[in-house]
């Protein structure tokens, strides 16, 4: 007679490890991640409420933020007028110069103009779907590594409430493509480590990603590399010899993704193509390792305004500062401290158990990159703080979520109730900076989060009703000051060339909507050399006869040759003027820097050439190319500048080519006066 003998139930330590998965078939590895995501049949609207939601708040009033940053919006007019010009980011369609960028980023917003015609809609909607998509991809990411849609879904509703995500997803900044290509990256590297049989594959994918977002936004990218590397050594289950092969083939990929675009510009001869501008050699792989590679490190950033300490005081409270904790830093002490909960809880579960993997890769982002933003002494500005939003929102989400699995244990308990005070602490500090804002909001918020925090740790004594009620003051306290300042973000038009999130701050610099606040000294916003400011009402301010440039189509009566942070704005005097007998000529008119060309050539649609580039420092053209231009025929007027640049190498600076292009133009020709704007007709020859 044959005994069956049935299994002994699982112990309390089996069942925690079975917890996370461990090396199995890769169906049974799926059906691991899904099942607890299928389990509830609300996930779904949720979801699409979510994406409706972020859609809503991505959109919604877009177009009063006009051109937004004229700089980039004059090269995606370009682009869409000239293929070469899109192909390369120009300036304008003539390739006089690019931008100081590589030109990834401008690619859709160009299409869609060249589609739907030029607007601030056509040119802005793809950075709002962008910012759309993003939100429903961390959401992607995070419900793999918990195998809980509700974590997904958490870690998505703080990235679209981000108040600097808010800003850069309305914005034509390179930001918001930068942000969702290395959310990418990360979900493919998840999914390279969760299906070993097509690791290959996924890791391709997410080194092609990190190139793209390289094309966006140059070596930024990079800053994911590290930990992308080490979760994939620490948590993948192949051989070490076979992980690190895989890894050299992601980074194979991640080359060719962005090293194409790159080998392309540099074999083309320079005769025949743009000025790259931003560089001082006309040379790409100059911009991107110096001006915008390690000169953003160590702030030697020839050609630029400001840089050598000139960017504000760096170190590890830079982040909490009063220009730019507004806009990423409600939820970082609260990610921080989740990731150390988090590692703690989740020590013994094994090298590939699923929610490390999470924390692993998600807090390596964050401390890399926020260590870089710390203590880089080069150009810094508050917005590019939206590359730490996405690992911020995820540890947050990843940290709540093993909390919950954990809340039957004391340290978890009190780990919340303190995340949860903390928080609140922290909203209350950000939210008096801006005093006249909401003043009732920094005082519901902290008595929200001390009753959260206290009934949290009586929450074994409570009744279900009222567990639901602290879990849902615990979410109010720590998203309600973000989601004030998300919502004022949105509902304020944003423009010129260095966009802040939220009221101000009335610390002057970056701490008001839409540029720079007045009545304030510098903030580290602003370089050292220019510190006029720049609000969403026009306020005047040093480098520039006007601030932010009119929503496209708006007319004024009088022009304003914008500035270095400031874009022009035209006139119907003005335009009748460039576009009459445009045909003519190569291009419209002339002005000394992007900024102060960008508003004419947005105005007429007509190429007006930047000389200089963004700051006026670029020798191109020289004086005597321009000169040449000019015996040609080609340029037909030159607007005079609106201010000087500063800096090393500016606008201004005794013996820069702009200076000689601006001295022998005024000494050779007859200047008029049009709508207050000063022009000199080059086409009569010199006077």
């Amino acid at each position: 007679m044959t005994q069956t003998i049935l299994p002994a139930p699982p112990t309390a330590h089996q069942r925690e490890a079975s917890s996370s998965p461990a090396p199995a078939t890769p169906t049974r590895l799926r059906q691991l991640w899904r099942g607890r995501v299928e389990d509830s049949p609300h996930v779904r609207p949720v979801l699409l409420g979510l994406l409706l939601a972020t859609a809503l708040l991505y959109l919604w009033g877009l177009g009063a933020s006009g051109w937004a940053n004229s700089f980039y919006a004059a090269a995606v007019q370009a682009g869409s007028e000239s293929w070469k010009a899109f192909f390369f980011g120009s300036s304008d369609a003539a390739n006089a110069i690019t931008v100081d960028k590589t030109p990834m980023s401008l690619w859709p917003m160009s299409l869609s103009v060249r589609i739907f015609g030029l607007s601030s809609w056509s040119m802005l909607v793809p950075q709002a779907l962008m910012g759309v998509a993003s939100v429903g991809l961390l959401y992607a990411a995070v419900r793999r590594t918990t195998r809980n849609a509700w974590a997904g879904l958490l870690a998505g509703a703080i990235l679209a409430l981000t108040p600097v995500a808010v800003l850069m997803f309305r914005f034509n900044n390179p930001d918001a493509m930068l942000t969702l290509f290395l959310i990418g990256s990360v979900y493919a590297t998840i999914r390279a480590i969760e299906s070993p049989e097509r690791a290959v594959r996924w890791l391709v994918l997410g080194g092609s990603l990190v190139g793209f977002a390289f094309l966006a936004k140059m070596l930024q990218a990079f800053l994911v590399l590290p930990p992308l590397a080490l979760v994939y050594l620490v948590a993948a289950q192949p051989s070490v010899g076979t992980r690190i092969k895989h890894l050299l083939v992601a980074f194979a990929s991640m080359v060719v993704a962005a090293g194409w675009w790159i080998a392309i510009v540099e074999l083309w001869p320079a005769s025949s193509r743009p000025y790259i501008g931003g560089s001082q050699n006309n040379s790409i792989l100059e911009l991107a390792l110096g001006y915008n590679g390690l000169g953003r490190l160590n702030g030697n950033e020839t050609g630029s305004v400001g840089g050598g300490g000139g960017w504000g005081e760096t170190g590890l409270l830079r982040l909490f500062g009063s220009e730019i904790g507004g806009q990423i830093a409600w939820l970082l002490p609260a990610a921080i401290a989740l990731l150390g909960l988090g590692l703690w809880f989740r020590r013994g579960a094994g090298r590939t158990d699923r929610q490390l993997t999470g924390l692993v890769v998600w807090g390596g982002w964050l401390l890399v990159t926020g260590l870089t933003f710390s203590f880089m002494a080069g150009i810094f500005h508050a917005y590019y703080t939206i590359a730490l939003a996405p690992a911020i929102a995820a540890l947050v989400a990843i940290g709540a979520s093993i909390l919950w699995d954990q809340r039957d244990s004391v340290v978890a308990t009190l780990g919340a109730a303190f995340v949860i005070a903390m928080t609140s602490a922290m909203s209350f500090v950000l939210l008096d900076r801006s005093a006249s804002f909401l003043p009732w909001l920094k005082y519901a918020v902290v008595a929200v989060g001390v009753a959260t925090a206290f009934l949290l740790v009586l929450h074994r004594l409570l009744p279900r009703r009222v567990a639901v009620a602290v879990a849902t003051g615990a979410v109010i306290a720590m998203l309600a000051g973000p989601a004030a300042y998300a919502v004022d973000t949105a509902a304020t038009p944003h423009t010129g060339s260095i966009p802040s999130a939220g009221p101000s701050t009335g610390s002057g610099g970056m701490g008001g909507p839409g540029g720079n606040r007045p009545g304030g000294g510098r903030g580290m916003g602003q370089p050292p050399t220019q510190q006029g400011t720049q609000g969403t009402q026009g306020t005047q301010g040093t480098q520039g006869t006007q601030g932010a440039q009119t929503a496209p189509g708006g007319t004024q009566t009088q022009g304003g040759t914008g500035g270095l942070l400031s874009g022009s704005e035209s006139t119907d005097e003005i335009n009748a003027l460039l576009t009459a007998d445009a045909d003519s000529y190569t291009w419209a008119a002339a002005a000394i820097g992007s900024n102060t060309a960008s508003g004419y050539q947005l105005a007429t649609e007509l190429p007006v050439m930047a000389v200089g580039g963004f700051n006026g420092s670029d020798p191109s053209p020289t004086l005597a190319q321009f000169q040449q231009y000019v015996a040609d025929g080609e340029i037909h007027y030159f607007i005079a500048s609106g201010g000087g640049g500063g800096g090393r190498g500016g606008m201004n600076a005794s013996g820069s080519t702009s200076t000689e292009i601006s001295t022998w133009v005024t000494e050779n020709f007859t200047a008029q006066t049009v709508d207050g704007v000063t022009v000199y007709d080059l086409s009569g020859g010199i006077q």
